[in-house]
């Protein structure tokens, strides 16, 4: 059993604390919302009225907010957290901010002689109501170790994401791709509906192709990670058949802003005289576009 400290009481910080006090934690809460300080009050946590206060004595503060601003004052501001924080507690920031703000707060509190460590999380507010959270905890080793399991009482799995910082970035990537094939998704679901293709037949064939499973689990591993670039499906017969689902789309008139994004990635690799390399070789174009690698 643990003191931690909890403050942001939001729609998932809320059930993250609960489940805290469901595996017989003592929690010490604060929110600016006194509504959800009351609802989890009727659990039996103590309530704060800053977050120097929440955090006297803890063990362990758990920061759940919606930005790095405000993780940035409740660590910092006018009756922050270091203001009270003992110098054995961890802090442990699980909320979704930019990394490299999230670096400059590790930072400072590495400066002040504090220990930090960030452990966003993945999947919904039905999973945090569960406790089925997905937990990608960025860290030392000995941080990852002594957080696990206080981590393990909001979630089913633990992601050691190999050093600080590196919990937010894997969440940033995560979103970023995860809501752009949103995007993407939604033009060839309505290119389907158009065409009277039934929406259950592309699902069930997409299911098990890299459209639905990802090219990082599926198509990469087998050849540009490994280096190999002979074509199992070459770039130039890639961007013939992107070309001819946007003409589709087109006389359609479905739009496809990012489908046409795609094909001009194509079109670049086929200038940088790629087309024979297999489609994966994308990956080794965005590098090269980025000034980051040569193949």
């Amino acid at each position: 059993m643990a003191d931690i400290a909890f403050i942001g009481l939001g729609q998932m910080g809320s059930p993250m604390a609960t489940n805290l006090i469901k595996k017989g934690h003592r929690l010490t809460v604060y929110d600016i919302n006194a509504q959800a300080v009351a609802t989890l009050g009727e659990l039996g946590v103590a309530a704060a009225a800053s977050p120097a206060e929440a955090a006297k004595g803890a063990e362990f503060v758990i920061t759940m907010l919606p930005n790095g601003d405000l993780v940035q004052d409740v660590l910092f501001g006018e009756r922050g957290v270091t203001q009270t924080l003992r110098r054995d507690a961890l802090v442990i920031d699980m909320s979704t901010i930019h990394p490299l703000h999230s670096d400059r707060l590790c930072q400072r509190m590495s400066e002040a002689g504090f220990s930090y460590m960030d452990a966003p999380v993945g999947r919904t507010s039905d999973h945090a109501i569960a406790g089925t959270l997905l937990i990608l905890a960025g860290g030392t080793a000995e941080q990852v170790a002594r957080a696990t399991p206080i981590l393990m009482c909001m979630g089913s799995e633990l992601v050691n994401c190999e050093g600080p910082g590196m919990g937010i970035r894997v969440k940033l990537i995560n979103n970023y791709m995860s809501i752009a094939l949103n995007a993407l998704s939604a033009e060839a679901a309505v290119m389907c509906e158009a065409l009277g293709l039934p929406l259950e037949v592309a699902v069930k064939v997409m299911s098990n192709t890299p459209a639905g499973k990802g090219h990082f689990t599926t198509s990469w591993p087998n050849k540009v990670l490994k280096g190999d670039l002979t074509p199992s499906f070459m770039i130039d017969l890639a961007h013939k058949d992107l070309g001819i689902a946007l003409d589709v789309a087109n006389q359609l008139k479905v739009p496809t802003p990012l489908g046409a994004a795609a094909r001009e990635v194509y079109s670049l690799a086929r200038a940088a005289g790629r087309g024979r390399q297999d489609w994966t070789a994308i990956l080794a174009q965005v590098r090269q576009l980025a000034g980051r690698a040569a193949d």
